[in-house]
């Protein structure tokens, strides 16, 4: 017995071998490099070893006589997408883990930030990277630091010297911590190389957070109390959700301002817009509850949503409250991007309605609706966010060297961006995933949740 495990073990191994090193060929395609706003016109796009190891005019590139070729002429190559704050479950229901991260790569993504960590994650971030195991490149951080885990600022020095050594790739904020205890994890990571992101806690503040290096500032958190100026006292005030309750005395024409000191701090934003959207729009939560997308998560899971989001809602006192918010939320979206502070792409995926994969394409239609170009959205997916890891000469954009974390679509992105949420097929880091195979791996996801 123990023999003939050895010898599959040795099987799968070679197989696996095999499968890295297959070589493919994009023929007579359309390429949005991402780099640059652009279409460099029927080429073709070679892949070994998982890498695009060459590209140039299809009429003068020649293909390796080992290349499976992949018909694409006609239709448009694009880097992959990044959901840039992702949740990643844990091993306890393997199936469950092994959905989420296919749901992810089925719908284009093959980067995801991570942002509720835990140490399986560290062996799983390397079995994706060997392709041991198919999901999105993952980068992951350790515990948070909220309230009531925190105890004391050596405490939050110490969580995040040991997430440093053990390998993590950030720090996680969440809300609840003193700005004592913030101050000291921000030194201990400067120390150590690490860097903080996530939400801004209230008794810290975005200025502060900002002044302090927080390299990530994910859900806007901090945006809405900063404009309210510093000259009124909001201790009579209620924060609210997502800081509604400031609505009545915020000053909008402290958005500008807000943007250029983020750009100036040279942090980066994460909105996670569709998440906001979902939680407190009008459309009810038995309708979302319907949306084709549901059919993939627990049933048991699509009504906790119901329930959170009726819940939400029943504590807003303003009827217009959201919509104005909403707005709000836009104009800061579209003063951050236009005067150059730096977006990232990211749903809260899964959250209230938001089903990994799928949501990444809500929020582009929601940066969108911010008044946002179809390339500057996907360069918050794709370039921006190996830019964000610093890992420009390892994906992000279509060039020779690179992943090859390839999505290929019927449509130009760049003037029809609704193509992206519909891939004719995935390649994530050299495997290849075509229509059908998306959609048979989709199938069984949805018939495990009947």
């Amino acid at each position: 017995m123990c023999r003939y495990l050895i010898i599959l073990t040795l099987l799968f191994s070679c197989l696996s071998t095999i499968q890295a090193q297959q070589t493919y060929a994009f023929i007579n395609t359309h390429i949005i490099p991402m780099h640059y706003e652009g279409i460099v016109e029927n080429q073709t796009v070679i892949v070994t070893d998982g890498k695009i190891s060459a590209l140039g005019d299809s009429k003068e590139l020649p293909i390796p006589s080992n290349a499976t070729v992949i018909e694409s002429e006609g239709f448009y190559l694009m880097p992959g997408l990044a959901e840039m704050h992702g949740h990643i479950p844990g091993p306890a229901d393997q199936q469950y883990l092994e959905d989420i991260l296919f749901l992810f790569v089925a719908n284009g993504v093959t980067t995801v930030r991570g942002m509720l960590g835990q140490p399986a994650h560290l062996e799983l971030r390397e079995k994706i990277s060997t392709q041991e195991t198919l999901g999105p490149r993952l980068f992951t951080p350790g515990i948070s630091l909220r309230g009531g885990r925190v105890d004391s600022a050596e405490h939050a020095r110490q969580i995040v010297m040991d997430q440093a050594d053990a390998g993590y790739d950030f720090i996680k904020i969440h809300p609840g911590i003193t700005r004592p205890q913030y101050d000291a994890a921000m030194q201990a990571a400067v120390e150590s190389g690490m860097t903080l992101s996530g939400h801004v806690p209230e008794d810290v503040g975005l200025a502060h957070a900002l002044s302090k290096g927080q390299v990530a500032i994910d859900h806007m958190d901090g945006y809405v109390q900063y404009l309210v100026s510093p000259e009124i006292d909001i201790s009579d005030y209620s924060p609210g959700y997502y800081g509604m309750g400031f609505l009545e005395i915020i000053d909008t024409s402290r958005i500008l301002q807000a943007a250029r000191e983020t750009r100036n701090a040279n942090a980066w934003v994460v909105p996670t817009q569709i998440l906001f959207e979902q939680r407190i729009s009008e459309v009810p939560a038995q309708e979302l509850a319907k949306r084709e997308d549901m059919a993939y998560m627990p049933s048991s899971m699509v009504q906790r949503w119901v329930q959170a989001k009726e819940q939400i809602v029943s504590t807003i006192s303003t009827p217009d409250g959201p919509a104005r918010l909403l707005e709000i939320r836009q104009q800061l979206i579209k003063a951050l991007n236009d005067e150059g502070a730096r977006l990232l792409l990211g749903s809260d995926a899964p959250q209230v309605f938001n089903v990994p994969g799928f949501s990444i394409h809500h929020e582009i239609r929601s940066m969108m609706d911010a008044g946002l170009t179809a390339y500057e959205v996907l360069r918050t997916g794709t370039v921006a966010p190996a830019e964000f890891f610093e890992k420009e000469s390892e994906f992000g954009r279509i060039s020779v060297g690179l992943a090859a974390d390839l999505i290929l679509v019927e449509n130009n992105p760049l003037s029809d961006i609704t193509t992206v949420s519909r891939p004719l097929g995935v390649m994530i880091r050299g495997r290849w995933l075509d229509r059908a195979a998306l959609d048979e791996g989709l199938m069984e996801i949805a018939e495990r949740q009947r």
